[in-house]
């Protein structure tokens, strides 16, 4: 299938694990993690806040999707917190305008299940931006993701982390990647707005909402 499978939601609610899975049923795909770029920029200049405020980083996450995806895999999978809805756009956008089909999934779950895996993480070092630890910078970040779940725009496929197992989750992503074999039943996932072709999300510009979430590797799932 030529499909970019996008996995957000907020750090701790399961994108990384449902990640290894679906590339674990999609031998042939290709999981691209675009912190590798973040972290790439940040040996080149001071690190900041937050890499995804850095306009390069948004350029090069779509180029590289776009060529990975062209020479490499005809399926992308991409573990990353989109928190910020212009930031969202930019890039889900700019992949769908590049002609690319996006599947864009959002994980939810609760606030207290979302910090308590996150205070179950092994220590993890500090964010070189600010030198703040980083299990408190992922902390502060969970409010903004709870908030972000109900601006996610029309054709997201939203699905509990919380309430679903790895292998049911990727049970629902597979099954909206593949509309035409999907069961004629979602009880478990849900795609916000009027039925339309669940495999592309076409993201335009909406108002600029709370603050962005992304941090090294072990600040997500």
């Amino acid at each position: 299938m030529l499909v970019i499978i996008w996995l957000n939601g907020a750090f701790g609610a399961g994108k990384t694990t449902l990640a290894e899975e679906l590339g674990r049923r999609l031998p042939e795909a290709v999981v691209y993690d675009p912190e590798d770029v973040g972290l790439m920029l940040w040996k080149w200049m001071r690190p900041n806040d937050d890499f995804q405020d850095l306009p390069s980083w948004r350029e090069l996450v779509v180029a590289t999707a776009l060529s990975l995806r062209r020479h490499h895999a005809d399926t992308l999978i991409v573990p990353m917190s989109l928190i910020r809805d212009a930031y969202r756009a930019e890039i889900l956008g700019g992949l769908a305008d590049a002609g690319e089909e996006v599947l864009h999934v959002f994980l939810e779950a609760d606030v207290g299940v979302l910090r308590e895996r996150l205070s179950a993480r092994a220590p993890i070092p500090h964010n070189p931006g600010t030198n703040q630890p980083a299990l408190e910078w992922a902390m502060s970040r969970v409010e903004a993701a709870i908030v972000a779940a109900a601006r996610q725009p029309d054709g997201t496929l939203m699905l509990r982390s919380d309430r679903l197992t790895t292998a049911e989750l990727a049970d629902e992503v597979l099954a909206a990647a593949h509309p035409a074999t999907a069961s004629h039943s979602n009880p478990s996932g849900s795609v916000k707005g009027p039925p339309s072709p669940p495999m592309v999300s076409r993201c335009e510009p909406v108002p600029s909402g709370a603050t962005p979430a992304s941090l090294a590797r072990a600040r997500r799932p």
